[in-house]
């Protein structure tokens, strides 16, 4: 399909294996996603006010992935709806559900991170077909007195570098319409790799150094903290050039800075609950950890939390 070698994609990724949807969807994999968190939690799919689905590669238009989640888990009291801010999504929809909570319009949480980014991939562009894997990640989150949670948070878009990293629609056209909407930009490109990923790598590469730097810090300046009190920083899997960037312009530990894309690959939206729940079960995460999660993505989009385990 495309010339490349696995040293090639080790070296200039970080990945060495992904894992592609054979069959399951955004809804079937965040729905198995779900039930690991509830069960987890110790909670009940009735139990749950809110269900948030970060997806940007959803099988259909309507209904929403949430809402499609929230029958197939029994989740029968939930309000759902989905969130799309691509590889940033699960960040944008953790701040939403404690924008929920803190306002007392619910008591806890589901937010899921849930992608098929298989069935977008160009597998003839080698800058981006090497890149991302299917997969899904959940968090329950709920309202406690007793712990913090969320300390601080920096979110931000800037649809002028929209055309950077994108992924057309299909075609949309009306029985009154002589073209489409999608046709009526003359820089639109016509043939068939526009309803795939299209990425400008160098310049995702030059804004995720610069600016995922500049989030952690303002979401840190919002907390009160600085780099040193920050046990574990938990970023988008995307590529490992980039996160070694950052974590060099953060002058901080490398070591700080886990990792799991080089066997998951960029999971977008489903990258860091994935990497979550791979700590917790390997017991990296302890009560009172002080934690930073930051990601960026289409849109473009950035942000970064700091929060208490």
């Amino acid at each position: 399909m495309v010339e490349t070698s696995d040293e090639w994609i080790r070296e200039r990724t970080g990945i060495g294996e992904r894992h592609v949807s054979v069959g399951e969807t955004v809804v079937t994999l965040g729905s198995e996603a779900a039930c690991k968190a509830l069960e987890q939690a110790g909670k009940r799919a009735e139990e749950i006010d809110l269900i948030l689905v970060a997806t940007c590669s959803p099988e259909q238009y309507l209904p929403c992935c949430a809402c499609q989640v929230q029958a197939a888990i029994g989740a029968v009291n939930a309000l759902a709806f989905d969130v799309n801010a691509a590889c940033s999504g699960f960040l944008f929809a953790l701040n939403t559900a404690d924008a929920y909570l803190r306002t007392g319009l619910a008591e806890n949480a589901l937010v899921i991170g849930s992608e098929v980014l298989s069935k977008l991939v160009d597998w003839t562009d080698r800058g981006s077909c090497i890149l991302f894997g299917d997969g899904a990640g959940a968090v329950v989150v709920e309202r406690c007195e007793a712990s913090p949670g969320i300390l601080g948070r920096a979110l931000h878009s800037d649809g002028t570098g929209g055309g950077v990293l994108q992924c057309g629609a299909r075609e949309l056209t009306t029985p009154y319409a002589r073209t489409s909407a999608a046709k009526t930009d003359q820089k639109q490109q016509t043939d068939d790799r526009e309803h795939y990923i299209q990425m400008d790598g160098q310049e995702v590469y030059r804004f995720a150094t610069r600016r995922v730097p500049q989030c952690i810090e303002e979401a840190l300046a919002d907390a009160g903290l600085a780099v040193p009190d920050i046990d574990l920083f938990v970023l988008h899997q995307a590529n490992a050039r980039i996160i070694d960037a950052v974590a060099k312009r953060l002058h901080a530990d490398r070591e700080k800075f886990p990792t799991n894309l080089e066997r998951v690959g960029n999971l977008s939206s489903a990258s860091i609950p994935v990497l979550l729940d791979e700590l917790n079960r390997q017991g990296k995460l302890h009560r009172g950890d002080r934690i930073v999660l930051a990601g960026f993505g289409a849109g473009l989009t950035i942000g970064a939390c700091v929060m208490t385990w």
